[in-house]
């Protein structure tokens, strides 16, 4: 059977219609400092743009008759366009960071993931916790349930609760969000400060974390138990060889050859 064609074409939005393309027989003209010309026909709008070397927008449609403003339209879309840049500017967005544990995972590693969940929060994102059992391990679920108690009541300045300790399928997880005092502090900063630091991420002054330069970031990351290996000390290489050719390539004549 034949399948109709479907249309993958956007939608667009509404369009603003400038001079020409204003088809109303009449229009309510505003000057651009705000003064009322009153009622006229689109005809005389459009010369009375044209007098003045500027464009006849269309700003209300829905009013009746639809209210036109006369201005520059190309100044009008560039401080269209930065108002609706400045405003994304202080918008955060949420994300959710996961942090995997094991019910094995020791306490140095709980308290290096605990910090990365610090940094999360503070960076404004939610954070999720997931305790992954192996073999034998399901049948011990209240050591997972330990770890999560104790990372809440560790974390508890900076979230709150938002799900629940459950269980899905040989996982037990946690998910926690930041305190609205959290978030209010982050947009502040940003306001205030504006800035980045020396990897061109926005420097948050409420983020510890953000002020210590010697500390690299895994906001990008998520934390896995399970990926944490020990690496050995690297053996020194034996240079002994490439000394000897530097020394012998920098023997000065002796005074036979001289």
């Amino acid at each position: 059977m034949a399948m109709g064609r479907r249309n993958f074409r956007e939608t667009r939005g509404p369009q603003i219609r400038i001079n020409h393309r204003i088809r109303v027989p009449e229009v309510r003209v505003v000057l651009d400092d705000g003064t009322m010309l009153g009622v006229m026909s689109t005809q005389e709008a459009l010369r009375k743009a044209e007098e003045r070397n500027l464009d006849l927008v269309e700003i209300n449609p829905k009013s009746n008759p639809p209210v036109c403003k006369i201005l520059d339209f190309g100044k009008y879309k560039y401080e269209e366009k930065k108002r609706a840049s400045e405003a994304k500017k202080k918008q955060t967005v949420v994300e959710l960071k996961e942090v995997k544990l094991r019910p094995k995972t020791d306490d140095h590693d709980l308290e290096t993931k605990l910090r990365a969940a610090r940094r999360f929060l503070t960076s404004g994102n939610k954070v999720k916790f997931t305790v992954r059992f192996r073999g034998r391990e399901i049948t011990h679920p209240e050591r997972a349930r330990m770890q999560l108690d104790w990372i809440m009541e560790k974390i508890s300045d900076l979230a709150n609760l938002e799900q629940r300790p459950t269980m899905e399928g040989r996982t037990m997880s946690l998910i926690i969000a930041p305190k609205p005092q959290v978030i209010q502090r982050l947009q502040s900063g940003k306001a205030s400060a504006g800035g980045k630091d020396k990897d061109g991420r926005k420097i948050d002054p409420s983020n510890p974390s953000d002020t210590d330069t010697g500390e690299e970031g895994h906001d990008d990351e998520d934390l896995d138990d399970d990926d944490d290996e020990d690496f050995d000390d690297e053996d020194d290489e034996d240079l002994d060889d490439d000394d000897d050719e530097e020394e012998g390539g920098d023997e000065e004549p002796s005074e036979e050859q001289r």
